[in-house]
């Protein structure tokens, strides 16, 4: 496995570190204190091509790698994790499952604003009572002659209120399990959608949380995505890709805090030396740095598989897993490393220390992600 970028990765790698340099970390923080959700942002990364890095030409993408994405919403959320996100669940979770399993005239009519950056993109599955286990929705939809009728309430909704089009999840009978389940392309604009209520969270507060509710709500056949009944394998699909975008987002976070970390503890001084000359310091340093080196690893190779069709659910989950643990680590050894200060919202590692926690909960918690790799490698290795 090639883990070097070519030409073209490595442009939109460095378009993508430059736009967060200049344009995201200057309002990272205000992001954040005030919630603000960041249109301004997201429409240059459109014009920048960023929104749309591995969709075709074809349909207005950069036709570029699910490698070089990944690397963007890195560079991206080493400045802010909520616009990372943004990024991440516009691109991982609406875009890729109309790019793979959509109509000709899904695709033409979605993906190109999307990958414009002048339409948003979102994801609806979880509901209040339906989180890790996805298959016991409680959204419902019945035929309704040329349309479908909806009903139900989704949670957790990233870039709500601001989507154009959200990929959501119902079921035609709640009895049926999985089986039941179908996706659908859903418009904000259509009768009987609303928007609920906006989440107050922990971290990633620009990133728009929001609730739907559907009552009765009007979905035309045509926009059905895949197959009837066959929703829960297509949301799998989807979840493998973005968890490896989730993987990307918390290796920006724990470089983030880890780069603070070092400019703090060089500079720093107590009982007469930088704090950086201090050995447990310094193993801190070592351990943080090693572990957000190999997460990369892991991003990359679940990132290449990918690239290449080949089967990765394991190797995302792992990627995803180890990832969101590690900079979970690295952000809390940074603040540990700052002291008193780090526990002050004027400096940034104290953001990062909130932002870098959902990352071990979102597309999959921690406890997933383990379950997902252990079934995975006993089917690899059976007895018998």
């Amino acid at each position: 496995m090639d883990l070097k970028l070519d030409e073209m990765e490595q442009a939109v790698r460095d378009t993508a570190k430059e736009f967060a340099e200049k344009k995201v970390r200057p309002i990272a923080r205000e992001l954040d204190e005030t919630g603000r959700f960041p249109e301004e942002l997201v429409k240059e990364m459109g014009e920048l091509g960023l929104m749309g890095v591995y969709v075709p030409e074809a349909y207005g993408g950069s036709e570029c790698t699910a490698t070089a994405y990944n690397y963007a919403v890195m560079e991206i959320s080493k400045a802010c994790a909520s616009t990372g996100v943004i990024l991440s669940a516009h691109t991982s979770l609406c875009m890729d499952p109309i790019l793979k399993h959509g109509t000709d005239e899904q695709k033409e009519k979605y993906l190109k604003p999307l990958a414009a950056g002048t339409m948003l993109g979102s994801y609806a599955l979880t509901e209040p009572g339906s989180g890790s286990d996805a298959s016991s929705l409680n959204t419902v939809f019945k035929d309704g002659g040329d349309h479908f009728i909806l009903n139900g309430t989704k949670l957790f909704v990233t870039n709500g209120k601001y989507a154009g089009v959200l990929v959501l999840y119902a079921t035609d009978d709640k009895n049926k399990g999985y089986k039941g389940i179908s996706a659908f392309l859903v418009e904000p604009s259509f009768p009987g959608f609303s928007w609920g209520k906006m989440e107050h969270k922990l971290g990633i507060n620009a990133s728009a949380t929001v609730e739907v509710v559907l009552k009765d709500c009007k979905v035309p056949k045509a926009n059905l995505l895949g197959p009837l009944g066959k929703g829960f394998s297509l949301a799998l699909e989807t979840l493998d890709g973005g968890r490896v975008g989730i993987a990307s987002q918390a290796l920006g976070i724990g470089r983030a805090a880890l780069e603070a970390a070092l400019k703090h503890v060089q500079t720093r001084e107590q009982f007469g030396a930088p704090l950086s000359k201090l050995q447990a310091i310094q193993w801190m340093i070592a351990d943080s740095a090693t572990e957000l080196e190999a997460a990369e690893l892991l991003m990359v190779r679940a990132a290449r598989l990918k690239d290449a069709g080949e089967r990765y659910t394991k190797e995302a989950s792992m990627a995803k897993l180890y990832a969101s643990e590690a900079a979970f680590r690295a952000c809390d050894q940074a603040l540990q490393m700052h002291g008193g200060y780090g526990f002050c919202k004027e400096y940034d590692v104290e953001r990062h220390y909130r932002d870098v926690r959902i990352c071990r909960l979102y597309e999959g918690t921690s406890e997933i992600q383990r379950l997902v790799i252990a079934a995975n490698v006993l089917k690899e290795h059976p007895v018998g």
